[in-house]
């Protein structure tokens, strides 16, 4: 299937919102923690093919700043699929050459969550290829509150501060700005994820849900990326 892609017109780096699992479990009548299930099948499916496609970096919003405001079960249930993810999925990734990055405020996660994902991250870190940032407790005014304060804590000045140094101390510091956000779910908003980075993103938007998310339907979207004239601000 990659090969309707461009490989010399690749995005290099993808933002994806894995929407719609409470919804999609709904329509079926079962719990919201099997939607949620569900969609971690559909993230190793989407990783796998950002990776056989040419990639460099793809970014999962898995758990915002926000979603500690669901039920506790919905909360609890959350974070044992992510220490779950981890631990199966991080040998078959490293064995693929995955280098896992995960974004966001740590320190409130517990430490089974936070032990898993640094023994994960610490695993993969010499790897070179697809990196998978997975945004996890992650708000984009968190993202910018932290930045401001190590430039702060630095001793930098109001005055000295650059667009560079609010980049250099971001948690996706030394990466690329995102290319392409895609948004599964029908909602057509950010909801505060990488709110400097997405500056110049292409943004493009589904109905469908993220556990039905199919790898055929994310190469087309990255080949609709392909024909968009991206012109940063300037005039056409």
């Amino acid at each position: 299937m990659t090969s309707q892609l461009d490989k010399d017109n690749l995005p290099e780096h993808i933002a994806i919102i894995m929407d719609g699992n409470g919804r999609w479990a709904k329509a079926k009548n079962r719990p919201r923690l099997f939607g949620h299930n569900a969609g971690m099948k559909t993230l190793k499916k989407i990783v796998r093919a950002s990776s056989d496609a040419g990639i460099k970096i793809v970014t999962m919003y898995a758990f915002s700043t926000e979603n500690w405001k669901r039920s506790q079960d919905e909360v609890d249930g959350l974070m044992n699929i992510a220490v779950e993810y981890f631990h199966k999925e991080v040998g078959e990734l490293h064995e693929n050459n995955v280098k896992i990055n995960v974004i966001g405020n740590l320190e409130r996660l517990s430490k089974k969550v936070r032990e898993s994902a640094v023994k994960a991250m610490n695993t993969t870190a010499a790897n070179t290829g697809l990196i998978l940032n997975i945004a996890l407790n992650y708000g984009g005014r968190d993202e910018l509150i932290h930045a401001v304060k190590d430039l702060i804590g630095q001793g930098i000045t109001a005055e000295e501060i650059t667009e560079q140094h609010i980049s250099d101390h971001l948690y996706t510091k030394g990466q690329p700005d995102p290319d392409l956000l895609i948004r599964t779910g029908g909602e057509s908003r950010l909801s505060n994820f990488m709110l400097w980075q997405m500056a110049y993103t292409e943004f493009m938007f589904t109905d469908i849900f993220w556990p039905d998310f199919e790898v055929a339907v994310y190469y087309e979207m990255i080949h609709d990326y392909q024909k968009r004239n991206r012109r940063y601000g300037s005039a056409e």
